[in-house]
C-alpha cells in the first residue's frame, strides 16, 4: 500500500510541475518515486521517508541547478526579449517620455522613447532599443533593414 502512497505522490508532483515550470516539484517528485521503489523492496516507512528527504535534497542541490542551465532561464522574458530587441516598429500612438503604442510583428505594445532622444508620431519608424517590463524602449529607426518595407499607419 506504501508504494500506491508514493507513486501518486510522485505522479501529483509531477503533474503540479508542469503547470509551474520551476523545475522545483520535480526534485521531490524524483524523491517519491525513489521512496516508492524502496516501499516496494520492503522497506519500513522510516526509511522510505528518509530515502524521499535524501534524494529530493541530492536532486535539489545537484540536479536542479544542472537542468535549469540546460532547459531554462530564470527570467521567463527571455523567451521573448531576443527576438524583440533591435526590431522595428510603426508607432501607432505619440511615444514620449510618457507611454505610447507601437505596433511590432502585429502586436501592439506600450513604448517610451529612449531618455533624450524626443518624441515619436504615428506613422514613424522606431526601433526596439530595450525593454523594461512590459514596455518597449525605442529609438528612431532612419533606414529600414535588408527586406524590409516600411509599414502605413492603419
Amino acid at each position: 500500500m506504501d508504494v500506491v502512497l508514493w507513486v501518486i505522490l510522485a505522479v501529483v508532483l509531477a503533474v503540479a510541475e508542469i503547470f509551474t515550470t520551476t523545475l522545483f516539484l520535480l526534485m521531490f517528485s524524483i524523491g517519491a518515486g525513489a521512496a516508492a521503489g524502496a516501499a516496494a523492496l520492503g522497506a519500513p516507512m522510516p526509511v522510505q521517508a528518509g530515502v524521499f528527504v535524501g534524494v529530493s535534497a541530492l536532486t535539489l542541490v545537484a540536479g536542479r541547478p544542472a537542468l535549469r542551465r540546460r532547459f531554462g532561464k530564470d527570467d521567463p522574458a527571455d523567451l521573448v526579449l531576443p527576438p524583440m530587441l533591435g526590431a522595428s516598429a510603426l508607432v501607432v500612438e505619440q511615444v514620449g517620455a510618457g507611454a505610447g503604442m507601437v505596433k511590432v510583428d502585429g502586436e501592439l505594445w506600450q513604448a517610451r522613447s529612449l531618455e533624450g532622444s524626443g518624441g515619436y508620431l504615428p506613422g514613424e519608424r522606431v526601433r526596439i532599443v530595450e525593454v523594461d517590463g512590459g514596455v518597449a524602449v525605442v529609438w528612431r529607426d532612419d533606414l529600414p533593414g535588408l527586406g524590409e518595407r516600411r509599414l502605413q499607419p492603419e
